[in-house]
């Protein structure tokens, strides 16, 4: 059976990995651990491309097939894996690092392109000089970060000092800051191959990443082309402008925005699976399974699927569901109070936390996207309060 490395582990891709009949290779980063069976190494530190290659060669793996990553952070080294092995896909180390650094990212792109104003900062870089270059409330990231962890919006030389405790500052280029944009967020998932796209939807956050990371819930849905004909429009030809600068590889890509009266700006984008559940709203909505996408470019295989007209008969979103701050809500009372596509949902208090501090999900579904909007914001407000 070949066999696939895969930087970080998902149950949804391993599934996916299983019905090709490959056999996969984890290397993951404490404290995620496949199932038992499953091959795999650990890694203190799966951007540490010396260390992954360490695992590869010790381990003598046969009939290799390929590599990729589910995690942001593995995006370089399985570009190196590549180029070192030589596997099929993207092997351009260099190319992947402009969909990792924020900062060489929105600098690689032309005028044109609306966008944070973004610069690196340093623990020597005062907050005055901050607000100077990029207005009053700054946004502080990690430059190669993901799934907005450390990041936040500072507004004081107070605020900045604290959101610098989180970091190292051995660095000059492990800090970016930008200009904050107060605007909703939507984002394009797609398939981008020979220079062009191939595929794409539209979806839109219930609430900014961002504030899912400092507490808020995540919940996003995907939205109907036939009410948002420009918005599809525009985020198309803006991924297709982002892209084709950027000279992106062939891939599987999400790509964030954000919406305001005066059109688009540009957040980030990445050359990988979107996170959350946003792959199985799409292999629910259109049929399209984005795992086997990504699996067959790390095989070398060529996406075919054309973009065309899109008019699913029902439209699906998902929130990631958070402890209640009551402590009593249970997975029955989500099942009793709404109807539901799929649930999980702990009320342990020794559960350990999922992405965005998330116990469980409900995927939830209706042929009006409106309607799919509100029944996700009630689902929202009773994980906040019961």
């Amino acid at each position: 059976m070949p066999t696939l490395i895969v930087i970080g582990y998902r149950g949804d891709l391993d599934r996916a990995l299983q019905r090709r009949g490959l056999d996969p290779f984890y290397i993951v980063q404490a404290p995620a651990s496949p199932p038992e069976g499953r091959r795999s190494a650990c890694v203190s530190d799966m951007e540490n491309v010396q260390e992954v290659l360490r695992v590869i060669l010790s381990a003598r793996l046969d009939d290799l097939a390929g590599v990729l990553s589910v995690h942001e952070m593995g995006v370089f080294p399985a570009a190196c894996l590549r180029q070192q092995l030589g596997l099929p896909g993207n092997a351009d180390a260099k190319k992947v690092l402009y969909f990792r650094d924020k900062y060489l990212q929105k600098s690689g792109l032309p005028p044109q392109i609306r966008r944070a104003r973004c610069r690196y900062a340093t623990k020597k870089t005062s907050f005055e000089d901050l607000v100077e270059d990029l207005g009053d409330a700054v946004v502080i990231k990690p430059a190669t970060g993901a799934g907005s962890l450390r990041t936040n919006i500072v507004r004081s030389p107070e605020e900045y000092a604290k959101c610098l405790e989180l970091f190292p500052g051995k660095s000059d280029v492990e800090i970016v800051a930008e200009s904050f944009i107060d605007a909703p967020e939507v984002y394009i998932d797609g398939i981008w191959s020979n220079g062009g796209l191939r595929w794409s939807s539209v979806s839109r956050y219930h609430a900014s990443p961002v504030s899912a990371a400092q507490g808020g819930i995540l919940a996003a849905h995907l939205l109907d082309r036939r009410r948002h004909p420009e918005l599809f429009q525009q985020l198309e030809t803006l991924a297709g402008q982002v892209f084709t600068s950027l000279d992106a590889p062939d891939c599987v890509f999400h790509l964030e925005a954000f919406l305001s009266e005066a059109g688009l700006t540009f957040g980030e984008c990445a050359v990988r699976l979107p996170g959350g559940l946003s792959p199985q709203a799409n292999g629910l909505t259109y049929g399209v399974d984005l795992f086997d996408v990504e699996i067959g470019l790390a095989l070398g295989e060529v996406p075919t699927r054309a973009l065309g007209s899109q008019a699913p008969e029902r439209f699906y979103g998902y929130v990631l569901l958070r402890p209640s701050s009551s402590g009593h809500l249970t997975q029955q009372d989500f099942e009793r109070s709404f109807r539901l596509e799929a649930i999980t949902y702990s009320s342990s208090p020794d559960t350990p936390l999922g992405p965005y501090g998330s116990v469980g999900h409900a995927v939830v579904s209706d042929p009006d996207e409106l309607q799919l909007q509100k029944t996700i914001e009630e689902i929202v407000r009773f994980n906040e309060v019961g």
